[in-house]
C-alpha cells in the first residue's frame, strides 16, 4: 500500500510513511470490508460515513506539515485511522466526530491499538475545540460549503488547515496562518462526505 499508492505518487515524508506501514488499517474498518482495507479507494464505515483512501490520508497529513510534538485538531474522527497516523507520528491529537456511535467506536479502537492518548469528543466540529487552541495543524475530513472561520482562528501562527471545500466535487485547500493573516493554496479535486451540523446552516 505505502509503496504503490503513496511513495509512487510523490510523498516522501519518512515519519508519515513509517506510521502508515505500522498501523493495522484493517483493525479500523468494519469487518465486512476488511478485505479491502488496503485498497486504493474509500470504504464505508457506517452511518453514511467513509474512511478515505490511504493516499488522501497521506496527502492531507503531508500538506498539514505535521511534526513530532505538534498539537493537531482533526474534525471528523470517522474510523480513527487518520488520528492513529497522526499519533504514530508523535503528534498530540484532539479529534471531534459528530456521529456519536462512530466517536465511541473510534475511541475504543484507538485505545485497543495503543493510541489511547488521542482525545476523542462527540460533537459538531464546526467551531473547533477552543479550549485547546491554538493548533499547529487542523485536518478536516468532511467538506463544508465554505471554510469555517472558527477553525482558521484556532491555528497557531505558522499552522496549517487542510480542508476539502465545496459541494459535490470539492477542492482540497491548504490554509496557512501567517503573522499578518492567512495564505490559501488549492491542491486537487476531491470527494468527501459533507460536513453536517452548523456547516449546513
Amino acid at each position: 500500500m505505502v509503496r504503490s499508492q503513496i511513495e509512487e505518487r510523490g510523498i516522501s515524508n519518512p515519519a508519515l510513511l513509517s506510521a502508515m506501514r505500522v498501523i493495522p488499517r484493517h483493525e479500523l474498518v468494519p469487518v465486512a470490508v476488511r478485505g479491502d482495507a488496503y485498497a486504493d479507494h474509500p470504504l464505508p464505515i457506517g452511518f453514511d460515513q467513509t474512511i478515505s483512501q490511504p493516499y488522501i490520508v497521506a496527502l492531507m497529513t503531508d500538506l498539514a506539515g505535521v511534526e513530532r510534538g505538534d498539537k493537531v485538531l482533526e474534525i471528523g474522527t470517522g474510523s480513527g485511522y487518520q488520528a492513529a497516523v497522526l499519533a504514530e507520528m508523535g503528534a498530540r491529537v484532539f479529534s471531534i466526530e459528530i456521529v456519536e456511535p462512530l466517536a465511541k467506536r473510534a475511541a475504543a479502537d484507538l485505545e485497543r491499538l495503543g493510541y489511547g492518548r488521542v482525545e476523542v469528543r462527540a460533537g459538531d466540529g464546526y467551531r473547533g475545540w477552543p479550549s485547546e487552541a491554538p493548533f499547529d495543524a487542523i485536518i478536516v475530513t468532511a467538506a463544508p460549503p465554505a471554510v469555517p472561520a472558527p477553525l482558521k482562528e484556532q491555528l497557531a501562527v505558522g499552522g496549517r488547515l487542510v480542508i476539502p471545500v465545496g459541494e459535490g466535487v470539492q477542492e482540497l485547500r491548504t490554509i496557512r496562518r501567517t503573522a499578518g493573516g492567512f495564505e490559501e493554496e488549492p491542491t486537487i479535486a476531491v470527494r468527501f462526505v459533507p460536513m453536517t451540523g452548523e456547516a449546513q446552516k
